[in-house]
């Protein structure tokens, strides 16, 4: 029993989830093999507990506060489920929407078209899983060379390298061939085109330009609809439209071409990711000019094998790196093209000449069950709360009670959280398997986050940290110039929080558009920023060192903004990704 106890522990650890949550990023990586979760705290852990408050889970207020779960959480789910019921009135509106489920006498609400796209594609991907490891596994065995076993890391890492590359280069050839496939050439050119700008500029020019370039894409891509090759051969055809005139030979070709888009036509809508990576690749390399030629990791006597995860952003790939190959290898690389997480080239290139030592078979094969977890938790919802097809289907609420609305909404959110994390961790756990190790990027749902920022934070944390690399740092952030004065250190707070909300504004304006170029996602970019004023606001009014004499007070505090952060978010996530804003106009209508 105790064993039993050890491994749920162990399934459901931080550090099994990722070890990044567990180790300082500045920490070796050699620290987090595969011990378990680490037994020791650093420096940063140990001072949190020392200035914690003592364990309250056995106190009167607790126990009152078990009551209330284990009465009202059970209500909660009993309300979405009795609306979702046949004996329901408003069944028959959305019935249509429905799939035939696999539980025995219920159906699937399988009507969220980017959720379905993933969950009736499972057992292709699947199967890329078992098979795109294997295929490595056979090329390197195939290609196999006594200089592997070198015993300079150095050596080692260059031809663990040039093992590597190869196939994720190939592979990823035929990858998006069979994804997109003439449209692939479309995806090549433009990838092309960004390698020109990073490589053959004046380094001054590399930003500026690359970002520009990059939006413009954005903008492009939606706009011309990923440049059909109809549309195309309109622009060269005189007689294109003209009523009576016959279609000429280019536009029948260019249809015909069309007609070959492989398995996902629309690859605009993925090339989204490959932007964030193209962007990385340009600036990785521009910040890789201000490095000396000598290497930063022999300089900084560093071991190759074990770098922290810092060291493995931060310090630049070697200027042979940043080769056509490589960066092909790292847009187009399999496991993470599809959706992420996102991972920077730098990163990429080290964990490809030395295998990180957080990805262990026992770490990846518990990461593995707690993912078929979780897809099987969200199975049940979507069988037994059909919160997604009710949204969908329905304009008057009046069918429905205040308390059924608040639950609907808030059962929507959560499946909104649980359709972007099981696609997320499916493509870790294969690049895991693969032995690469991206971030993880769902931490906590906005049930257990009382922090907007911490949740957004948490909220596609690669997409996070890509930004604070590439955009919000380059800003400014949110930090203060200069060291303030006594005199001065209220203004100067207060000038740091009014750039800290300007450069968050620009952020999610760049996040929404980026999400899709639409006014939806636009004011869910800024009902984000506005909701974060009011916790901004909070913490100038009620700073934690005043309050550290009266914790219970300054707790309760934290939990009544905790109530307001969650409605927030449910509020701007239903607008940006469920019902838009006419749709919680009608939901609040109804509550109220």
């Amino acid at each position: 029993m105790t064993s039993l106890f050890y491994w749920v522990r162990r399934l459901y650890s931080l550090d099994t989830l990722d070890p990044r949550f567990t180790v300082s990023s500045t920490t070796p990586l050699k620290a987090t093999g595969d011990a378990g979760p680490p037994t020791t705290k650093d420096a940063r852990a140990n001072a949190i507990a020392s200035g914690s408050s003592p364990s309250k889970w056995g106190t009167p207020e607790f126990y009152f506060y078990y009551f209330i779960f284990i009465t009202v959480v059970p209500m909660m789910f009993k309300t979405v489920v009795d609306v979702s019921q046949e004996s329901f009135p408003t069944y028959s509106t959305y019935e249509h929407l429905l799939s035939t489920g696999w539980i025995p006498g219920r159906k699937v609400d399988n009507s969220d078209a980017q959720y379905a796209t993933f969950r009736d594609n499972i057992p292709y991907l699947l199967t890329l899983l078992v098979a795109h490891p294997l295929l490595r596994r056979v090329y390197e065995y195939c290609t196999s060379s006594s200089r592997y076993g070198s015993s300079s890391p150095i050596a080692a890492g260059d031809t663990r390298l040039a093992r590597r590359i190869p196939f994720d280069f190939y592979f990823a050839l035929l990858f998006i061939v069979a994804l997109h496939g003439v449209s692939a050439v479309k995806v090549l050119v433009l990838l092309y085109i960004n390698y020109r700008i990073g490589k053959t500029l004046p380094r001054p020019y590399i930003p500026a330009v690359t970002w520009i370039f990059n939006i413009c894409i954005l903008f492009a891509n939606e706009l011309c609809s990923g440049y059909r090759f109809e549309k195309v051969a309109m622009l060269f055809t005189s007689s294109a439209g003209v009523p009576g005139e016959q279609e000429s030979q280019l536009v029948q070709w260019g249809r015909m071409l069309d007609s070959f888009g492989g398995i996902m036509p629309r690859w605009e809508v993925l090339f989204n990711i490959a932007i964030l990576r193209m962007i990385s690749f340009n600036m990785d390399y521009y910040w890789s000019l201000d490095y000396p030629a000598a290497s930063p990791i022999e300089k900084k006597q560093l071991d190759p094998t074990a770098l922290s995860e810092r060291d493995r952003v931060n310090i630049p790939a070697e200027p042979s790196a940043f080769n056509p190959r490589n960066y092909l290898a790292y847009m187009l690389y399999s496991p993470l093209y599809l959706a992420g997480p996102i991972l920077t080239f730098n990163d990429y290139i080290a964990q490809q000449r030395h295998a990180s030592p957080s990805v262990t078979r026992t770490r990846t094969f518990l990461y593995g069950l707690r993912f078929f977890l979780t897809l099987l938790c969200m199975e049940l919802i979507l069988h037994y709360i059909y919160a997604v097809a009710i949204s969908k289907s329905t304009t008057d609420w009046s069918a429905y009670s205040p308390g059924q609305l608040s639950m609907l909404a808030f059962f929507n959110l959560h499946i909104i959280w649980l359709k972007l994390l099981i696609p997320w961790r499916f493509f870790r756990l294969w690049a895991l398997v693969d032995g690469i190790d991206p971030p993880e990027n769902m931490v906590r749902c906005m049930s257990n986050n009382y922090s907007a920022f911490a949740f957004w934070r948490g909220w596609h944390r690669s997409l996070n940290r890509w930004v604070v690399r590439y955009l919000y740092v380059p800003l400014g952030g949110g930090e203060s110039p200069s060291k303030p004065t006594s005199t001065t250190t209220r203004t100067t707070n207060l000038v740091a929080k009014i750039r800290r909300v300007t450069n968050v504004l620009a952020v999610f304006t760049f996040m929404a558009l980026w999400h899709d170029i639409n006014l939806r996602l636009l004011m869910w970019g800024w009902l984000i920023t506005l909701f974060v004023l009011p916790e901004v606001v909070a913490t100038l009014l009620f700073p934690p060192q005043k309050w550290k004499t009266r914790p219970t007070a300054y707790r309760v505090l934290c939990g009544i903004g905790a109530v307001g952060n969650i409605l927030m978010m449910m509020m701007a996530n239903l607008v940006g990704f469920a019902v838009g804003l006419d749709g919680l106009k009608g939901l609040l209508e109804g509550i109220m």
